[in-house]
């Protein structure tokens, strides 16, 4: 896992992240009603998780 590994799985985490958090905003029926730390709590995680599956293989680093 060198710095090639490292950023692509880093890139694949920040757009995980991104997504996450957009598809969660709509659940609030009003933007003041947003729970912006379960957002951002439950992005974070979805970015962790991201590098962890990134551990079985990412096809844009060769091996």
């Amino acid at each position: 896992m060198g710095k090639q590994w490292w950023r692509a799985a880093g890139i694949r985490a920040v757009k995980t992240m991104a997504q996450t958090a957009v598809a969660m905003i709509p659940a609030a029926t009003m933007i003041q009603q947003v729970d912006w730390l379960t957002v951002a709590g439950t992005a974070v995680l979805a970015g962790v998780c991201s590098v962890l599956t990134s551990v079985a293989g990412l096809p844009e680093v060769e091996a």
